[in-house]
């Protein structure tokens, strides 16, 4: 009786806790920064400091390109459940130059899979250099914007915004930020979150 009160529990518990699914690279996954001072970490304490039930649930790895994700989400769903993904992909696959259309149709595929299973979707849009040629740079930015369009998902404009042209937000390598610029990330995306600021307060 005792072990089936148990099962009870988790399942009222996985009920009333529903999930925030955030699939990242580095920019995600406290890459050479403190465990516990990533933007994650600070959606986290801002979803408890308003009395929020969601909690979060960080899949990110650094080095994933959207090949991984597409590849990891459908387990993740599965395992999860979640009600609202967070898609922080693409900047690994233009860092080693993969083709714009690759890139496009594993995000596409991506939302498919988020929006398929009932959950909400927040698209972050990425940029590059210049110097990786202005066409493709291009391309790339407009990349993430299309989709969020075509597919009707909301979308943090630019995710680096604030941080991008800044050199002492990052860490040595001049490509990841250090622990200073977690705190603009976030309200980045908790800005773009706005349009379910309703539903995160659902108790």
């Amino acid at each position: 009786m005792t072990l089936f009160c148990l099962f009870i529990s988790f399942d009222t518990q996985a009920q009333i806790n529903p999930i925030i699914l955030v699939l990242g690279d580095s920019l995600s996954a406290e890459y050479g920064i403190t465990m516990g001072t990533g933007w994650v970490k600070l959606l986290e304490d801002q979803l408890q400091k308003q009395g929020s039930k969601w909690n979060v649930f960080n899949a990110s790895i650094s080095g994933e390109t959207t090949a991984g994700g597409l590849k990891r989400l459908p387990k993740l769903i599965e395992q999860k459940k979640p009600g609202i993904i967070l898609l922080e992909l693409g900047a690994n696959d233009a860092l080693r130059g993969l083709s714009i259309q690759e890139s496009e149709k594993n995000l596409r595929k991506m939302i498919h899979l988020c929006t398929n299973s009932g959950s909400k979707v927040l698209l972050f849009s990425m940029q590059i250099p210049p110097n990786y040629g202005p066409e493709y740079a291009k391309q790339f930015k407009d990349l993430y914007s299309t989709l969020a369009n075509q597919e009707k998902v909301e979308l943090v404009p630019f995710f680096m915004n604030g941080v991008a042209l800044d050199l002492s937000l990052f860490q040595a390598d001049r490509i990841h930020p250090n622990e200073k610029a977690q705190a603009i990330l976030f309200k980045n995306v908790w800005g773009a979150m706005a349009p379910y600021q309703t539903l995160l307060k659902v108790q």
